[in-house]
């Protein structure tokens, strides 16, 4: 009886995780670019009470299958389901939905001077800078901050390629050779991924636009000038990226190193203005997977129940 109390036991916590998987689902169904969870079961280690045996037929024995007990299910794995979600039209240009694979490049903190080691060398018109770590989101809500920097909806650097710091009369401040500025043979892949920015203290940015390649152009001081281009990250394995929060996603050693393109190539997908990408949970499939779990749950709960009644009967003999 002890080992099917276990059993029940096990089973409680996985059914348990199962439904703590399918509230997160449930309650991110209205989080722009939420990627929705999935489950799975297996069972645990077993007791063998016998051995399997060989047959003898020269006297005629048959063999035997092993007798094994287990002792109930756990969770594998959990796994998310990394498709695109639906498109979910805002009506604000500074919104990006990504049609296709990509992910935006985001700082994971602040810039700070020194190098960083991570192969990411950020650089603007005041020297090199350190960025520290990089995260991933699908979540494309950008604007300006008072200082100039291109920012997602938490006020993270959004990192591509930079064009220059416009003056006050809309030319642009050269930035560092190698970060291959101005030119149309700009390779995220290769060259430096930086902090987007203008010049705030020499003019006021207005009709900002984010073409389907990732250029963002504007009016400065009378005159349409280009501020840089958002670069796009996808991995081999989108399901292995770790959640970080925030709808943040982290590189781990089963999602491979990031590839970093331009918006529209390596399967990252073309950006699309005005719109952000709606989470993916479907409620019929929630809904449906939650009265499974739930029937499932009160299954073992039930089997405690039995076994409580066999301990009481025990007791009570005379």
């Amino acid at each position: 009886m002890m080992r099917c109390m276990n059993a029940a036991i096990a089973g409680l916590k996985a059914h348990q995780m199962a439904m703590d998987v399918i509230g997160n689902n449930i309650a991110n169904v209205d989080t722009p670019g939420f990627k929705s969870g999935s489950i799975s079961f297996r069972d645990v280690m077993y007791q063998e009470t016998q051995a399997a045996s060989a047959g003898q037929t020269g006297v005629g024995i048959a063999g035997s299958n092993p007798v094994q007990i287990g002792y109930g299910s756990t969770a594998s794995s959990i796994y998310d389901n990394m498709t695109k979600g639906g498109i979910s039209d805002t009506g604000d240009a500074k919104d990006i939905y990504i049609n296709g694979d990509g992910y935006l490049v985001v700082a994971n903190g602040g810039i700070t001077d020194g190098a960083d080691g991570t192969g990411i060398l950020p650089a603007t018109a005041y020297g090199q800078q350190n960025l520290g770590a990089v995260k991933y989101s699908r979540v494309g809500h950008l604007g300006f901050d008072s200082d100039g920097f291109l920012t997602d909806g938490y006020g993270h650097y959004i990192l591509g390629r930079q064009y220059g710091l416009p003056a006050k009369d809309g030319t642009q401040t050269p930035v560092p050779a190698d970060l291959a500025s101005g030119t149309d043979t700009y390779d995220p892949a290769t060259a430096p991924l930086v902090p987007i920015k203008y010049n705030p203290k020499a003019g006021k940015l207005e009709s900002v636009k984010f073409g389907s390649e990732g250029t963002i152009t504007a009016d400065y001081n009378g005159k349409n000038i280009k501020i840089g281009q958002i670069a796009l990250a996808n991995f081999a394995n989108a399901s292995g990226l770790e959640k970080a929060g925030d709808s943040y996603y982290q590189a781990s050693e089963n999602s491979g190193e990031a590839a970093y393109s331009n918006p529209g190539s390596n399967a990252t997908g073309e950006l699309q203005s005005g719109a952000l990408e709606a989470s993916n949970t479907d409620l019929a499939t929630e809904f449906s997977n939650m009265i499974m779990y739930e029937r499932a749950y009160q299954a073992n709960t039930k089997i405690i129940s039995v076994a409580d009644e066999m301990y009481q009967t025990l007791v009570n003999m005379k």
